[in-house]
């Protein structure tokens, strides 16, 4: 498979980033095929700007980050055109879009089914993730690590999957758990994965979930339970 024949798709959940997803969508790079914006019941601009910048956009009214997912994996479904690779990417231009190529390179190079993009430490500008943030991708990790002998380092939210893989994996969690859920689905299914170092800077606007005491405490339950849900799940 070469990039350039691969037919990519981006699926960005955007919540209220009017102000970032115009920049997002420009730094996507033209080896995609489709920009997804999916708007969660987005109250400013976001729809307009996103439509604007070139995105397909989508609407869904239920709040909630796997909410807005599971609609652009609808939507993928019924387009009439093949996908080989979905990326998910966030709304708030805190990963770098640019990178998409250096995400999608070990599927495409080396036949991997699964890539995060990992916001190690030494690429992160000052700031760009929360104590909580910091905490919760350390804990889940490495139970991860015990439980399945993982060697994920991060819950990060930019990541490429083979489309067909993403499908097998049933997705369901509507809120927090997304991220998790698909991770520990992939270790079950023993897919092929890596991480590939990426930025990450301080996000246009405030966080919806670590920028909250609400939020942080929601998904830090969510992901536990997904991890222990599966953890002693024979």
């Amino acid at each position: 498979m070469q990039i350039s024949n691969s037919i990519i798709r981006v699926i960005i959940p955007a919540y209220n980033e009017a102000d970032s997803i115009s920049l997002v969508v420009a730094a996507i790079p033209d080896v995609v095929t489709e920009v997804i914006v999916v708007s969660n019941n987005s109250s400013d601009d976001t729809i307009i700007n996103a439509r604007k910048a070139g995105a397909t956009v989508l609407e869904e009214k239920n709040r909630g980050y796997g909410y807005a997912c599971l609609k652009g994996m609808d939507y993928v479904a019924q387009l009439n055109d093949n996908t080989d690779i979905i990326v998910f990417l966030d709304g708030d231009y805190s990963d770098y879009p640019e990178q998409l190529t250096e995400l999608v390179n070990p599927i495409i190079e080396d036949n991997i089914d699964f890539v995060i993009g990992a916001r190690v430490k030494s690429l992160r500008e000052k700031g760009s993730m929360t104590a909580p943030q910091i905490f919760g991708n350390w804990l889940a990790t490495t139970l991860m690590s015990i439980l399945f002998k993982s060697t994920f380092t991060d819950l990060g939210p930019f990541r490429a999957i083979k489309y067909d893989k993403l499908l097998a994996l049933n997705m369901e969690d509507k809120t927090y758990g997304w991220t998790v859920e698909m991770q520990l689905k992939a270790l079950k299914r023993k897919y092929s994965y890596v991480e590939i170092p990426m930025k990450y800077r301080n996000r246009i606007g405030v966080s919806k979930v670590s920028g909250t005491v609400k939020g942080a405490i929601f998904a830090g339950v969510k992901i536990l339970t997904w991890i222990f849900k599966y953890g002693f799940k024979k």
